[in-house]
């Protein structure tokens, strides 16, 4: 699943979870490289639910987001598509 970010300065942030909802992969489109690959990494194999509280509402210097919360709004994003 492909989530369009706003706010940052990634462009876009690519998804995959198992149907245990287990984060298989994460994938930023743009943004900080460094930053953005150390959070792909480090939600990996984790619960998409455990990820979305402990990266959700952060923020990146005075914008209202960030790439770590603009993930989280992809992975809440997901777990409803997987509803449908």
């Amino acid at each position: 699943m492909t989530y369009r970010t706003k706010g940052t300065c990634s462009m876009a942030i690519q998804v995959e979870l198992a149907p245990d909802h287990t984060i298989e992969q994460v994938e930023f489109v743009g943004g900080c490289s460094g930053n953005t690959q150390g959070v792909a990494i480090l939600v990996k194999g984790m619960k998409a639910e455990d990820a979305i509280e402990k990266i959700e509402g952060i923020r990146c210097g005075a914008k209202p987001t960030s790439c770590p919360d603009q993930l989280a709004k992809a992975l809440r994003e997901a777990l409803k598509e997987e509803k449908r």
